[in-house]
């Protein structure tokens, strides 16, 4: 799922075909029907967006230094961007600031529904224990399948991360019913030992928030409502 991602049928293919057929989505098959509705002839572009995007999984986004990357303005970056939310291609994730004067507060998270989507703007399809963005990778598997679970279970709730310019962070924060839990990702159950303490700034922030660490090794967790 974190390589070839979840499009139906793609588990069943052996993975050359599914390589194939992510291959054909992402080169334009994927975004026909947006270009169509909207009047637009600029495939290229929202290829190059997107890759762009893929490589900055985990980290926050700028529209200002996207435009500048892809020489065009500002607006159409948007514009795209939102086109292809809509679409379920990608979503966004402010962050939270509610407390804290030195919460960062400008930039978004982009995040992708499908990561074989994800994998194959960038031609990166290797085994996991050989990459080295497994850990945006995993971040950004834990916030979909979060994200799946509530909506499976009816549970509305609003979304965000976290970061101070002291550079603490946390990766998904969830609030409903004026509640805020805390998860952050970890691929590496060595990490454990040193990720299971709550970012100081955080805490003292947010003192009323749970918090949880999420690894491969206990991910069943990400799947119930006493996190």
């Amino acid at each position: 799922m974190m390589r070839l991602g979840t499009f139906p049928g793609m588990w069943m293919e052996d993975e050359a075909a599914a390589i194939r057929e992510l291959s054909s989505l992402t080169s334009g098959l994927l975004y026909r029907d947006i270009l169509e509705f909207e009047r637009l002839r600029r495939a290229p572009l929202i290829i190059r967006l997107l890759r762009a995007l893929a490589l900055q999984l985990g980290s926050e986004v700028s529209y200002q230094e996207l435009a500048s990357l892809l020489n065009v303005d500002i607006k159409t970056v948007e514009r795209y961007i939102f086109l292809l939310e809509e679409a379920f291609v990608i979503f966004r994730m402010p962050s939270l600031k509610r407390n804290a004067r030195n919460e960062v507060s400008r930039l978004r998270k982009v995040y992708f529904y499908d990561l074989g989507v994800r994998n194959s703007l960038i031609q990166n399809y290797n085994l996991l224990e050989l990459r080295n963005d497994i850990g945006p990778l995993w971040e950004n598997f834990c916030i979909v399948e979060r994200l799946k679970y509530n909506e499976y279970h009816g549970v509305f709730a609003n979304y965000y991360f976290w970061r101070n310019y002291q550079g603490q962070e946390v990766d998904l924060i969830e609030e409903r019913v004026g509640r805020l839990s805390a998860y952050e990702f970890k691929w590496s159950s060595r990490q454990k030992a040193t990720a299971l303490k709550v970012p100081t700034g955080f805490a003292a922030a947010y003192p009323e928030a749970s918090f949880q660490l999420i690894y491969h090794d206990n991910f069943e967790q990400l799947f119930t409502d006493e996190t």
